[in-house]
């Protein structure tokens, strides 16, 4: 999905840039998805499992950005990708259509300068223009400092999805479900 650039004030007095995330970006962004994945036990990948190509995600990157469904977003500070997220529907079928998911991450260097809740509000706010009236997430049951950042963004836990993770080192790992209303 295109859509306005956002600059955002931070923290530690920078300004960030959010944008439309493109095939300009794809090495940066392979680059951050095995980064960002060896920084934190809490995302879904581990860096050995980024498997995509230059070209695939430059693919990846102009198709969501043609799609009128899809939220790319990066955050741009000092010309360097400090963070991605995305919203995406959860399927096609009547009965959930309504419901999108949200997934975001940022380099560590970033974390508590107020991008992610900038991004949040903003992925939030488009998806409520796209139409979707609920957003939904995943988080690993540990990750104090994300689960207080979404609730900072009006997310409401719903549940828990037992033994969700099994990480490298054997340990499982439950996850939170939350939503938001749009």
């Amino acid at each position: 999905m295109k859509f306005e650039e956002r600059k955002i004030l931070l923290k530690d007095g920078r300004t960030c840039v959010l944008k439309p995330n493109s095939p300009e970006y794809a090495q940066e962004m392979l680059d951050y998805l095995r980064k960002t994945s060896a920084e934190t036990e809490y995302l879904l990948r581990y860096p050995d499992e980024v498997k995509f190509t230059l070209e695939s995600e430059k693919e990846i990157l102009g198709n969501l950005l043609e799609n009128p469904y899809a939220i790319m977003m990066i955050a741009v500070v000092d010309g360097k990708v400090a963070g991605n997220g995305s919203v995406n529907g959860i399927g096609d079928k009547r009965k959930i259509q309504h419901r999108c998911s949200l997934a975001i991450a940022l380099y560590e260097e970033f974390w508590g300068l107020g991008i992610g809740t900038a991004m949040i509000d903003y992925m939030s706010e488009l998806a409520g223009q796209i139409g979707w009236k609920q957003l939904d997430l995943e988080v690993v049951a540990e990750n104090e400092q994300a689960i207080a950042l979404y609730k900072k963004c009006g997310f409401i836990e719903t549940g828990r999805r037992h033994n969700a993770l099994k990480f490298d080192d054997g340990s499982f790992h439950d996850e939170i479900l939350m939503y938001k209303d749009l």
